[in-house]
């Protein structure tokens, strides 16, 4: 079993709801297992145009390699109606492999860990929430390339709407 971490994004129709569908998706796979989520946030485009997006990352367990999981993650893409017309085109979701384990890949159809991942807020922040310590194969410490992200926009949104429970077992207020 391979500990990779998968970048999510999505800034067409309702990209929270897609974010989160997704992860369902990857959930169900056999063969992986969502061990947690980060929190979503609102960042700028960048290198491209549209909405702003919604990004999150989650951190998996998987019997697959990096090959098998980026295509289960471009089915999963293509189940959400993603089109690719132009490089950085808008999408209603685009799941990214950022990290796979201590491996490093540089092929025509996969690079890991994700050439950009230290240079995107949208990534690295929430990479950095999950697993403050990490290191990532080939670039160092995460936490180490955050000065170079901080001019870029990134927005932590809380989207739960759960109720909480009291002790006594009445709900509570919204969180």
């Amino acid at each position: 079993m391979t500990l990779a971490f998968i970048g999510i994004g999505a800034n067409l129709g309702d990209a929270s709801q897609a974010l989160k569908d997704a992860i369902v998706c990857l959930a169900q796979q056999v063969g992986i297992t969502v061990l947690a989520r980060s929190s979503m946030y609102r960042t700028a485009p960048v290198d491209a145009t549209g909405d702003d997006y919604y990004n999150a990352v989650v951190k998996v367990q998987t019997s697959f390699t990096a090959a098998q999981l980026l295509r289960i993650c471009h089915h999963i893409e293509d189940q959400f109606g993603r089109e690719r017309p132009f490089r950085n085109a808008p999408r209603t979701l685009d799941l990214d492999l950022l990290v796979f384990g201590n491996e490093q890949h540089t092929a025509d159809n996969l690079t890991v860990p994700h050439p950009r991942v230290t240079a995107r807020a949208f990534t690295l922040v929430p990479l950095l929430e999950l697993d403050p310590e990490l290191v990532i194969p080939g670039f160092g410490r995460a936490a180490d390339h955050l000065p170079g992200v901080e001019d870029q926009r990134i927005e932590k949104i809380s989207t739960c709407k759960c109720l909480r429970l009291s002790s006594a077992g009445d709900a509570g207020a919204a969180g």
